[in-house]
């Protein structure tokens, strides 16, 4: 194989790119009229190899994420790896025909650090002899011009997009999916400041103003001052600027408001914004407190907006949409999932992991069963039943204290969860349920028992139910405290 002569090659290309993508294209293109290799340079470009240029397949990866494959680990080393039977080599990765064998040599910048990949697979039994030290030379050569021309090419609009819209579906919980879509606006837009506008209707009571805040921002350093100023405008602004967008879609200014008509935006202006572009997340509304909020990317210096730039923030505002979508839904199957839907008492795991957690000498287990049930069902049908079993466990509810916990455990058993200083208040707190019940026509019978200090909570709940029946035993409609737990036996 000529190996000065493709060199020479390389370098003769390399001298005339005026771009990092022409000077990868111009070394694969030298490289592939030697041999009938797939070649590929791969430049790192955030936190994947970006596939710059590729000949010889039909069909290549984009990008592979760093620390993968073949490549990843010739990156991560700085050194060229020649891997004679691709089948043997854990870390390739294979994509499309079968590959025979595999070279793959760092481009290393004039610093000495690797900044990307060349990469070369056979699919036929080659003579590979000469080629790691060709494709070595190659990456050194490419790797200079690289360092002359800046370095590799920066993220393109699309790649930012597909990586925050991907950082957004990982978020685990609304508020990071607000804070990941204002950092995403603002490095997509390249404007300095970032903030999510959300209605806030738990704030205020009902017969007053539905106000408007910014649930999450994400500013440079030096635009905090910023953000701070927008925080102080007047929240009906605010609510304004949030209806604008949710009932008309995106907006964008086109130039300096000292120069432009803003009139309407006095508030905006006047808090130093002069660049601003406002998308709303998800489809449009009819009002502000059925939306789900606005994305809005500010500058304090004025300028103007492309309108492809606008879509790319649409697009990325639908996507953080969707995300607090998919968590709202997951929200809402948790709940099915571990609570009763006929009174929404949560049962189940949620009992299991409350008894779990109880506290000898202060838990407190209350033991609840509605008198005479069984002639509500058969007499009156099921519906009157579930009508009771609402009924009771709205009353039960509102009659325990703030902390306290009640769980529906069968058709017309339920157990109260209450923290209590001493034995007398856990009655007290059972006396209060008898008398909530009394207030809805029916009568309960309860159960009580304080886990005791060497009791297990589930010894607890039967010491309760034993109580409970002997409520029932006695006429119903009362309280029993459980005697105390027995002590354990000693050791033989």
């Amino acid at each position: 194989m000529p190996l000065p002569r493709i060199v020479d090659d390389v370098t003769a290309a390399l001298r005339t790119s005026r771009s990092a993508v022409e000077a990868c294209h111009a070394t694969v293109s030298v490289l592939s009229r030697h041999t009938p290799a797939l070649i590929e340079a791969l430049l790192h470009v955030k936190d994947q190899l970006r596939c710059v240029s590729a000949s010889g397949a039909w069909q290549v990866f984009s990008a592979v994420p760093l620390g993968h494959g073949v490549v990843g680990r010739v990156y991560a080393s700085g050194k060229a790896v020649t891997i004679p039977n691709t089948a043997d080599d854990p870390d390739y990765i294979r994509l499309g025909p079968p590959i025979t064998a595999e070279i793959c040599a760092p481009i290393i910048d004039r610093t000495g650090h690797p900044v990307g990949v060349i990469n070369a697979e056979w699919a036929e039994q080659q003579p590979l002899d000469g080629w790691e030290e060709t494709l070595t030379e190659a990456g050194r050569l490419l790797g200079a011009r690289l360092s002359e021309l800046g370095g590799p090419p920066a993220e393109t609009r699309s790649e930012q997009l597909l990586r925050h819209a991907l950082a957004l579906t990982s978020a685990e919980t609304d508020a990071e999916v607000l804070i990941r879509a204002c950092r995403a606006a603002r490095e997509v837009t390249g404007l300095a400041a970032a903030v999510l506008l959300r209605p806030a209707p738990d704030l205020l009571p009902e017969d007053e103003e539905l106000r408007v805040v910014i649930a999450a921002s994400s500013p440079e350093p030096r635009d905090r001052p910023l953000v701070a100023r927008l925080a102080q405008i007047e929240p009906d602004r605010l609510a304004a600027l949030l209806d604008e967008a949710c009932r008309y879609g995106a907006s964008y200014t086109l130039g300096d408001p000292a120069v432009l008509d803003a009139r309407g935006f006095e508030a905006l202006t006047a808090a130093g914004v002069r660049t601003m572009i406002a998308v709303p997340l998800g489809a449009g509304t009819a009002t502000v407190s059925s939306s789900v909020g606005a994305l809005v990317v500010l500058d304090e210096t004025a300028i103007v907006p492309d309108s492809a730039l606008v879509n790319l923030l649409e697009l990325l505002a639908a996507q953080a949409s969707t995300c607090l979508e998919k968590l709202t839904t997951l929200r809402r199957l948790h709940l099915q999932a571990n609570s009763d839907p006929l009174t929404g008492l949560r049962h189940g795991g949620p009992f299991g992991d409350r008894l779990a957690a109880a506290t000898p000498g202060r838990t407190a287990l209350l033991a609840i069963d509605i008198d005479q049930f069984k002639t509500v069902n058969d007499t009156l049908g099921h519906a009157a039943g579930d009508r009771v079993l609402v009924q009771m466990s709205g009353a039960l509810q509102q009659a325990l204290r703030l902390g306290d916990e009640l769980f529906r455990v069968g058709g017309d058993e339920f157990v109260a969860v209450v923290d209590v200083p001493s034995e007398a208040e856990a009655v007290r707190v059972a006396e209060r349920l008898v008398a909530a019940a009394r207030a809805t026509g029916r009568t309960i019978s309860v159960g009580v028992a304080v886990q005791g200090e060497e009791e297990s909570p589930e010894a607890a709940l039967y010491r309760a139910d034993q109580a409970l029946y002997a409520v029932k035993r006695a006429g119903r409609n009362g309280v029993r405290l459980a005697p105390d737990a027995a002590p354990p036996s000693p050791a033989a």
